[in-house]
């Protein structure tokens, strides 16, 4: 059973940065597609960043430029690093993970983390 643990949130100021980790159990190698997903008060959840087992990514027009998703095939972790951070960045981040093909609907991912919570104050 896959379990992802994330960590690295916290509260910031607009215009820095921070980094989130998270890792995965459970299973001997990352998962094809691993993926950053957000949801801020009432609002829907939504795509952050994407990355694939070859490395490649995506990105949410919202952050592009900004966020960086990468991932440690060694130590079983994916991260996010957010930098130039604005205060509509503010959610509670997800990690997600997938056995297949990356997919922008977060409905099509089958594990989930926690959630660790941004807040990003003007």
């Amino acid at each position: 059973q896959v379990q992802l643990v994330e960590s690295g949130g916290g509260s910031v100021q607009a215009g820095g940065s921070l980094k989130l980790s998270c890792v995965q159990f459970g299973y001997s190698y990352l998962t094809d597609c691993m993926g950053w997903f957000r949801q801020a008060p009432g609002k829907e959840r939504e795509g952050v960043a994407l990355i694939d087992s070859q490395g490649s990514m995506r990105y949410a027009d919202a952050v592009k430029g900004r966020f960086t998703i990468s991932r440690d095939n060694v130590k079983n972790t994916v991260y996010l690093q957010m930098s130039s951070v604005k205060p509509e960045d503010t959610a509670t981040y997800y990690c997600a993970a997938r056995f297949s093909y990356c997919s922008e609907a977060w409905r099509d991912f089958g594990y989930w983390g926690q959630g660790t919570q941004v807040t990003v104050s003007s």
